[in-house]
C-alpha cells in the first residue's frame, strides 16, 4: 500500500506540469567565474568537492544527492505540504543538472528527525535540507557530523559548523522594518502590538536595530483583541514628546490594524510612514474592508504579488495545487527558496556579498550560518495587495 504522502507527491508532480513548471528557469545570482571552486574547508563551511561537479557560471552547484527531511506524516504534515511542493516546483523547473532527490519522513518529532538524518547520511546524501520544526532542528543540529552540509528550515540557536538555518522569522521582519524606516529618515517609532509571541519577537528585533541606527521605540501601545481601546490620546501624547514620532510600526493582524489605522489617522499620524509585519495579511481578503489598510507597507513574498523568474504566476499554481492557495502560498514560496538555497549553498557561503533572488526576497548567508532575507515590500491600494513602488527588494 502506498503511503499517503507518496500519493500526494505524485499528485503534486502532475499539478506542477499543468501549471507550467516544466518550463521554468531558476533565478540566478550575480555571475561568478567558470568552475568556481568550493569554499575553503576553514571557518564555518566544509564542502566535499568530490561530491559535486564544478559550479555553473552563476554559482549553481547542487550536490549529487539531496536529502529533504520533512514531517510528511503527523501533526505537522499540513505545514510540510506547501514546503514540499514549492521545493519540487523549483527542482522540476530547473533545466540543468539536478541532484538525485530523496524525501525522508521525520514524523514531526525530534527523534524522527534524528532517525531520518542518520538514514539520509548513511544512504549517501551529499547535502541535507530540513527538518522543519524548531525541536527537530535542535535535535538534528546536536547530531550533525560536520561532513554533510545541512540547511535547516527553522531558526534554532547558532547553527553548528557546516550547517545553516533559514526561517521566515518575526525577528527578520523587525530588522527589515527598522532598515526600511531608517532609509526614509524615520528613526523614532511608535509601536502598536497585539502582544502575541510573533509580535513580541518582531518588536524586540525592531527596537534593537533602531538603537543600532541611532533611533528607538518612542512608545509601545497594546492592541488586544479585535476591538482596540481608545489610542488617540496616547498617540497624540507621544507626538508631543521631545523629538516626536517619525513613523508607526504595527505588529497586528488585519482586523486589528483596520481599526487601529483609523485612530492613527485621527491622531495626526497618517502622513508618517506606516509599516506592519506580514501578520497584516491575516484576516484580510475583502477589498471593501481592506481599503482601511491602504498605504501601510509590509514585508511579503514577491511571487504572490508581482511574480518572480523561476515560477509560474501564483494564481495558475494555486488553481492546480491546494498547497499554493491562501496562507499556504507563503510556505510554498519558502519551499521554493529552500531549493534555491540548496543549489546555491556553496556560492552563498563563499562571500557575505553573494546573494540569490528568491520567491520570498533576496537571500544572503550570514557569517554565523543564518540565512538573511531582504523581503519584497507590498502595500494595500484600494483594498488590494500590490507591490510597494520605490521599495528595493
Amino acid at each position: 500500500m502506498r503511503h499517503p504522502w507518496k500519493q500526494a507527491l505524485a499528485a503534486t508532480l502532475a499539478a506542477l506540469a499543468i501549471a507550467g513548471c516544466s518550463t521554468v528557469q531558476v533565478t540566478r545570482p550575480a555571475e561568478v567565474p567558470d568552475a568556481a571552486p568550493a569554499p575553503a574547508t576553514t571557518g564555518h563551511w566544509q564542502f566535499d568537492a568530490g561530491d559535486r561537479p564544478p559550479a555553473e557560471r552563476d554559482g549553481y552547484r547542487p550536490p549529487r544527492k539531496l536529502a529533504v527531511l520533512l514531517p510528511l506524516t503527523g501533526s505537522l504534515s499540513t505545514a510540510a505540504g506547501p514546503v514540499r511542493d514549492g521545493l519540487l516546483a523549483g527542482y522540476y523547473g530547473e533545466q540543468r543538472r539536478r541532484p538525485d532527490l530523496e524525501f525522508y519522513d521525520t514524523r514531526g518529532t525530534a527523534w524522527g528527525a534524528v532517525e531520518a538524518y542518520r538514514r539520509a547520511v548513511a544512504e549517501g546524501a551529499g547535502q541535507v535540507v530540513g527538518p522543519l520544526s524548531r525541536d527537530e532542528v535542535d535535535a538534528v543540529f546536536a547530531q550533525t557530523t560536520a561532513t554533510v552540509p545541512v540547511l535547516a528550515l527553522n531558526r534554532a540557536g547558532t547553527p553548528p559548523v557546516n550547517s545553516a538555518s533559514y526561517a521566515l522569522a518575526p525577528e527578520d521582519e523587525g530588522v527589515a522594518a527598522a532598515d526600511f524606516l531608517a532609509a526614509r529618515g524615520a528613526l523614532r517609532v511608535l509601536v502598536l502590538s497585539s502582544g502575541d509571541d510573533s509580535a513580541r519577537r518582531s518588536i524586540d528585533a525592531l527596537g534593537t536595530r533602531l538603537q543600532e541606527l541611532g533611533g528607538g521605540v518612542v512608545q509601545l501601545l497594546a492592541v488586544v483583541g479585535d476591538s482596540p481601546p481608545d489610542l488617540i490620546g496616547p498617540m497624540q501624547a507621544a507626538l508631543q514628546r521631545e523629538g516626536g514620532v517619525d513613523a508607526v510600526f504595527m505588529a497586528l493582524r488585519g482586523p486589528q490594524a483596520r481599526l487601529a489605522a483609523a485612530q492613527v489617522s485621527a491622531a495626526g499620524l497618517s502622513g508618517r510612514p506606516r509599516v506592519a509585519t506580514s501578520q497584516l495579511l491575516s484576516g484580510t481578503g475583502k477589498a471593501e474592508d481592506d481599503a482601511a489598510l491602504d498605504g501601510i507597507a509590509f514585508p511579503n513574498d514577491a511571487w504572490s504579488v508581482s511574480g518572480v523568474p523561476g515560477l509560474p504566476p501564483a494564481r495558475s499554481v494555486a488553481d492546480a495545487l491546494p498547497t499554493a492557495r491562501g496562507a499556504a502560498a507563503r510556505l510554498f514560496a519558502f519551499g521554493y527558496d529552500a531549493w534555491l538555497l540548496s543549489a546555491y549553498l556553496g556560492h552563498l557561503a563563499s562571500s557575505p556579498e553573494a546573494s540569490v533572488s528568491s520567491a520570498s526576497g533576496v537571500l544572503r548567508m550570514g557569517v554565523d550560518g543564518h540565512v538573511l532575507r531582504t523581503p519584497a515590500w507590498s502595500t494595500f491600494s484600494g483594498g488590494h495587495v500590490v507591490p510597494l513602488a520605490g521599495a528595493a527588494r
